[in-house]
């Protein structure tokens, strides 16, 4: 290696490509050899040392703009650089790791906008003989609550997973779900409203909201967006609710009136 090695060879040495070494001299990391008589630059072991160093650094993640200053300094001062690049660079990698996961669950349909437990429900509704759409709704009714009424999230995921363990509970939904086609006026809804209260209030701790959730200027407007959720599609259904809400207020328990 007396002549020294041509940029090409000095790349393939150190694993880099050509392009890389010539940045590397555009920022200053390594210097420039001299051109020999032929008019070529011929790269020397010190060359070759100093181009291992900045490919080092670079891959470990340290910023090109850091490099120049951190091979110059002194033991103390670059073990403090190290160190600062390596809390950077765990924050980014905690940073894809989340990222990651929200892919990942993004691959998983509900998991994407639903905590595990919250699957956990929606996965239990078609083996108790509820419909894909009676699902459909629930899902986005449960995606609501999280994003508009996260206080009561956890109230509202407990009322499921209560129903869902009561088969009387099983069945009083699923007559409310034929109600959607009845008539408005239909008195039989005023009969399954009732019985529906009756049922809430066995465990009157079950539909009572959070202490300080209704001192919030907002708190029935997004409580009813959530609990009122497709009743558009079906005026029975929301007389339904609307008689069981009353029944529940009129039995002293401070449901949200919008």
């Amino acid at each position: 290696m007396t002549d020294g090695l041509t940029i090409g060879q000095a790349a393939a040495f150190v694993r880099v490509t050509i392009k890389t070494v010539r940045h590397y001299h555009r920022l200053g990391l390594v210097a420039e050899p001299e051109r020999d008589g032929s008019g070529y630059r011929r790269y020397r072991s010190a060359d070759l040392f100093r181009l291992v160093q900045v490919r080092t650094l670079a891959g470990a993640g340290v910023p090109l703009a850091e490099i120049g200053d951190l091979l110059d300094a002194d033991p103390e001062r670059f073990a403090a650089t190290l160190d600062d690049v390596h809390r950077r660079l765990t924050e980014q990698i905690e940073d894809l790791t989340a990222r990651r996961d929200r892919l990942h669950r993004l691959d998983h349909g509900d998991r994407a906008l639903l905590p595990d437990r919250a699957c956990a429900v929606l996965d239990r509704l078609p083996g108790l003989g509820f419909s894909p759409d009676y699902v459909a709704g629930q899902r986005e009714a449960l995606v609501l609550a999280r994003a508009l009424v996260p206080e009561i999230f956890d109230i509202f995921l407990t009322r499921l997973e209560h129903s869902l363990d009561d088969p009387e509970s099983v069945e009083l939904t699923k007559r409310g779900l034929d109600a959607r086609h009845w008539d408005p006026d239909d008195p039989r809804i005023e009969e399954l409203a009732h019985t529906m209260a009756d049922k809430l209030l066995a465990d009157r701790a079950l539909p009572a909201m959070p202490t300080g959730f209704h001192n919030q200027s907002d708190a029935a407007s997004r409580y009813g967006l959530v609990n009122h959720h497709r009743e558009d599609q079906a005026p029975s259904i929301a007389r339904l609710n609307t008689l069981v809400e009353a029944n529940l207020r009129a039995a002293g328990i401070d449901i949200p009136h919008q």
